[in-house]
């Protein structure tokens, strides 16, 4: 362990296969839900753009958050489910890693910056959106366990 803070010490830790998930969400409004539909966002594709800064992300976690460790990544996946209801689109990623530290940083990093991505993609057609609700759904591995979002 760290003696008054700074990175924790991980070497005595086993290497388990760890994975995480993490989600968030953009409510889009109308016209904007409406772009990410037809495709037809004047700077490309809104969901395309923001896998590609979900995946940079995961991958640049260390260099973002200062005490999160480098770790080898295995997999990075990127979903998108468009709401009609709730004009809103939810990102979720998961990070899977073999490893002595956990993932959950880097696939909460990965949702950020996917929520991000599409607010800068269409904020032209409304400044009003709301990013909403990133958090770590779920993730399994290592010393601690397993751990699974209840709501």
């Amino acid at each position: 362990m760290a003696k008054n803070g700074g990175m924790i010490d991980v070497s005595g830790k086993d290497v388990t296969v760890r994975t995480a998930k993490a989600s968030g969400c953009v409510v889009l409004g109308e016209k904007a839900i409406d772009i990410v539909r037809k495709g037809s966002c004047v700077k490309g594709d809104v969901l395309a753009t923001a896998k590609i800064a979900a995946i940079q992300a995961v991958k640049s976690a260390p260099a973002i958050i200062p005490m999160c460790h480098l770790i080898l990544l295995e997999a990075v996946d990127v979903d998108f489910v468009l709401s009609e209801q709730d004009k809103s689109v939810t990102v979720t990623v998961t990070v899977k890693s073999s490893g002595k530290t956990g993932v959950e940083m880097e696939a909460l990093c990965g949702a950020a910056a996917a929520c991000l991505t599409i607010y800068d993609m269409l904020k032209y057609a409304n400044r009003a959106m709301t990013i909403t609700g990133i958090k770590l759904v779920e993730k399994t591995g290592g010393k601690s366990g397993d751990y699974k979002r209840q709501d």
